[in-house]
């Protein structure tokens, strides 16, 4: 047993798999007309050279939320080109977008520039756009952040972007050809654009608690979403719009969502790489077969070079004690970064403003892009990632690992090819069982 599926093969379509191919179209086909009754504008209002043309991949409730907030971010920008795999979701989230009074007059997207399917992505980026916000399953994200950047584009990236070792790589290299081009690359670690944690961290760094010792990181939350199973729907369909219960199409929680914790703790540790890492995880609550092959808690602790240890621990249980936010222990105090509270030396606590993550990460995005001075998040977007894939093979495994024994792992995750078929959703790991690939 291995710990995610490698190299999958699409198999033909039987009767059933056609059948749910036939009616996927017929949906596609529903829901165009469904687009058509929303009132596109003829052409895109706004010609002038400074204004920004946008385009989105991926139209789920992040996804139209970071169209929002770009929007929002910068007037002279307007949203001309939406894609999605499932054109349902495309409705839903124009819909949403043209119903938002702030944004509505700067949505032109036309019928023409709704796209479906696995190829939306290119679609949308060769639609005549500046900047494009990638925000599919982060599966996708190592081959549309490629495509976008050979095409020229500047991006927004949603987190984590990739589920496994050599999807990190491929956006490591990409990263380093939008620098190369000079195109900005902004990363959806939103925390960092944080004003009040920016300034505690800035505290931290200056010696407000002295050195690091150890940091306590907790993402301990409740479960989410499922959207069901619908009669028709093939195996593919179900997983990606089920797609946060199967480690290819999401990474496992520790990595699509307890992400945000693990970048806290890369910054305090100055975005360099641990020693090594041991890990405890497995699924109590969700064990039922519609939550895939993903775990429902993980605990890893990090080993750091300077002898820093980072204890981590992520769970998505109901009825359990939520808790959200780094503590950090120093020789001179303690601090708790989400509270933006520092007991030291001397007390302190943020009380400057605090405008939204979300939409700062968009301001300073578009500002990069105009000042000809381009943001590019590749490093430590990269590495928080490669922190939360390293804790999911300690977990998976129960093995206690090296960073070089992270890095060199060559397994990718999921299908060879994209299709409207069978598609193995993986099994379950088992520590001591489940070995690396």
């Amino acid at each position: 047993m291995t710990i995610g599926v490698k190299g999958t093969q699409m198999t033909e379509l039987n009767p059933a798999q056609a059948s749910s191919r036939r009616t996927f179209l017929q949906n596609t086909a529903v829901t165009a007309a469904t687009i058509s009754t929303l009132g596109f504008p003829q052409a895109v209002h706004a010609a002038e050279s400074d204004t920004l043309r946008v385009g989105l991949v991926g139209c789920g409730g992040r996804g139209t939320a970071a169209a929002i907030d770009a929007l929002s971010a910068d007037p002279q920008t307007t949203l001309v080109a939406i894609g999605d795999t499932f054109p349902d979701r495309s409705a839903a989230c124009l819909q949403t977008l043209s119903d938002t009074p702030e944004i509505a007059s700067r949505v032109a997207v036309t019928e023409d520039t709704v796209f479906s399917g696995f190829d939306n992505f290119k679609k949308v980026i060769d639609s005549g756009i500046d900047v494009v916000l990638l925000a599919t399953p982060p599966h996708f994200r190592p081959e549309h952040l490629a495509y976008a950047v050979k095409q020229g584009k500047h991006s927004f990236v949603e987190k984590p972007i990739a589920v496994d070792v050599p999807g990190v790589l491929s956006v490591q290299k990409t990263c380093e050809e939008a620098r190369q081009k000079n195109l900005a690359v902004v990363s959806g670690l939103c925390w960092r654009y944080d004003l009040g944690v920016k300034e505690t961290m800035k505290r931290i760094q200056d010696g407000a608690i002295g050195e690091i010792v150890s940091i306590e990181s907790r993402y301990n939350t409740g479960t989410l979403w499922h959207r069901g199973h619908e009669p028709g729907w093939s195996d593919m369909e179900y997983q990606i719009r089920n797609w946060l219960y199967f480690t290819w199409l999401s990474g496992d929680h520790i990595n699509e969502q307890a992400i945000h914790s693990l970048d806290k703790t890369a910054w305090l540790t100055g975005d360099t790489q641990p020693v090594q890492a041991m890990g405890i995880g497995g699924r109590q609550q969700r064990t039922d077969k519609k939550y895939g092959n993903i775990f429902d808690h993980h605990v890893v602790f990090y080993e750091y070079p300077s002898g820093v240890r980072v204890f981590f621990t992520t769970r998505q249980q109901d009825n359990c004690t939520p808790f959200v936010d780094e503590i950090v222990m120093g020789t001179k105090g303690t601090a708790r970064i989400l509270t933006n509270r520092i007991d030291g030396e001397k007390k302190w606590k943020y009380r400057g403003p605090k405008p939204s993550m979300y939409r700062v990460e968009h301001e300073e995005l578009f500002k990069s892009i105009r000042d000809d001075t381009p943001i590019n998040n590749g490093g430590y977007m990269t590495n928080s990632t490669l922190l939360a894939i390293m804790g999911r093979m300690c977990t998976y495994t129960g093995q206690d690992l090296k960073w070089d024994d992270v890095i060199t792992n060559t397994e990718r995750l999921g299908p060879n090819t994209y299709e409207w078929g069978s598609v193995s959703e993986g099994t379950v790991a088992i520590p001591g069982k489940t070995t690396i690939a």
